[in-house]
């Protein structure tokens, strides 16, 4: 067993303990991904909600998996992010977790989550501790910087996020960020600050495709852009719009690769189907049992045997 150690090649390690001379797996590290930035390797990243997406990134090799507070919308209904609870977070996290050997895995801090340090290192602390993710994210720039910092001081790797930022939803609207000179100013500077604050990456959502590639070439941490253009070191997509779960959604950011939303349908309805029209099951879906056997079974059960 083994991992991607930015090339490529699977790496793999003695662990102690609690399994003395056992073979395990290493995960990709921040390390992995930044050596990947200097090397001008690209990356992809996708988020995942539970034991099974984990499970089907790592064996497809993304080495970079994130548990956004996305699922908010995708996998608890909510219309924006912004409900999503710590307690949702470490939920899911440590399903990812447990689904995945290969990738680093991240999770968002949640909305308010991070007010202040200390608010932060006890939800860093849960996720993990609890959840078992190697890194955490949150968002905005210059003014959660000391945030940033001091979590980076107590051993925690930190994944800023600048552009649209989800969480403030609220006060900017869903729309492109950086548009106007000062905007985009503003977000270069927030970008230099999280660099300087000890943030490991970046991530760029729907900033104009020029910007980010100049932040991707002042910055010598990566980023990773979601509707921010192939400037950037890296990509990360919603699970959900990558393999095309949910008809009616589709971002313009987003490209699906797969259309596992109506494949789905289909087999559900077949399934109905052949339920009630009796084609399923067949003696071939279960397992049967010698006819004197339940003879014997039904005369104990009824009280008559001799």
């Amino acid at each position: 067993m083994g991992c991607q150690d930015g090339g490529g090649t699977l790496r793999t390690a003695t662990v102690f303990p609690p399994h003395i001379g056992m073979e395990a797996t290493i995960r990709t590290s921040i390390l992995d991904i930044q050596k990947m930035k200097q090397r001008g390797e690209r990356f992809a990243m996708v988020t995942a909600y539970d034991y099974t997406a984990a499970q089907l990134a790592d064996r497809a090799g993304i080495p970079l998996l994130l548990v956004g507070d996305s699922l908010g919308m995708v996998m608890l209904g909510h219309a924006t992010t912004v409900p999503v609870t710590l307690d949702d977070m470490v939920h899911h996290a440590t399903a990812v977790v447990r689904g995945s050997t290969q990738a680093l895995v991240v999770a968002d801090l949640p909305f308010l989550s991070y007010p202040d340090a200390g608010r932060a290192i006890d939800a860093a602390g849960r996720l993990m501790q609890q959840a078992g993710v190697q890194a955490v994210k949150l968002e905005g720039g210059a003014v959660v910087a000391p945030v940033v910092r001091r979590l980076v001081d107590l051993g925690v790797p930190v994944m800023g996020h600048l552009g649209f930022t989800p969480q403030a939803v609220n006060q900017i609207g869903l729309r492109v960020q950086g548009r106007s000179a000062a905007a985009a100013a503003q977000l270069l500077a927030d970008a230099k600050a999280l660099e300087e604050a000890g943030a490991f990456a970046v991530v760029l959502e729907l900033v104009p495709m020029s910007l980010a590639e100049v932040v991707s070439k002042r910055l010598s941490i990566p980023t990773i852009g979601i509707g921010a253009g192939a400037g950037c070191d890296g990509q990360v997509q919603v699970w959900h719009d990558l393999l095309g779960l949910y008809d009616d959604m589709q971002p313009r950011h987003a490209k699906r690769y797969a259309e596992l939303g109506k494949a789905i349908d289909a087999a559900l309805r077949a399934y109905a189907t052949e339920v009630r029209d009796g084609s399923f099951p067949t003696p071939a879906h279960g397992s049967g049992m010698k006819a004197e056997v339940l003879a014997a079974a039904i005369a104990t059960a009824d009280g008559t045997t001799t």
